[in-house]
């Protein structure tokens, strides 16, 4: 019976506009999306923020961010695409959006990456992803770049992966 209902679920998911029942989470005003933008996706990520060693544009070593490397899964904890350098999200049904940064706030956490606003530039596929205007990465946990101290000389070139999860909302025009 609950396979059934599960089944019956899905159907029904289907049949609702994209969006549909999905609200707008509350953020600071900062990283807020326009009226004229609807949420037609919410995913939970987890995975790695990976970090290199290397010598900025005043020589001096530091941890920078390489790229974002995590699965993300729907709201019954199934796996449907995945995030990557770029940035880029990318869905099982073959659709892609790269996004580019327009705003930060610090996450409530203090151990925790800070919360994005990007707008999606370019776009791949057909699917749910082709249409993306902003994306929303909110409720961060961890993630922040190794201490400082622990990038010198002998570190120089490696790279270090912090596990971190968030949830990301993915709008589109009305």
């Amino acid at each position: 019976m609950l396979k059934i209902m599960q089944a019956f679920a899905a159907f029904i998911g289907l049949l609702l506009p994209a969006g549909q029942g999905v609200p707008r989470p509350e953020v600071p005003d900062n990283i807020k999306v326009t009226s004229s933008d609807e949420v037609v996706l919410q995913v939970h990520a987890t995975g790695s923020q990976i970090y290199v060693c290397q010598a900025g544009a005043d020589q001096k070593l530091a941890w920078t961010l390489k790229a974002p490397d995590a699965d993300l899964f729907d709201s019954h904890g199934k796996k449907i695409g995945h995030h990557f350098a770029g940035p880029t999200w990318q869905l099982n049904d073959e659709s892609e959006v790269v996004g580019k940064l327009v705003a930060k706030h610090d996450a409530p956490e203090a151990t925790a990456i800070p919360w994005l606003l990007l707008a999606g530039v370019t776009h791949n596929g057909a699917g749910i992803l082709a249409n993306v205007t902003f994306i929303q990465r909110i409720h961060t946990k961890d993630g922040l770049a190794p201490a400082a101290s622990t990038c010198d000389d002998s570190k120089r070139g490696t790279e270090s992966k912090i596990p971190y999860s968030a949830d990301y909302f993915f709008y589109a025009p009305k």
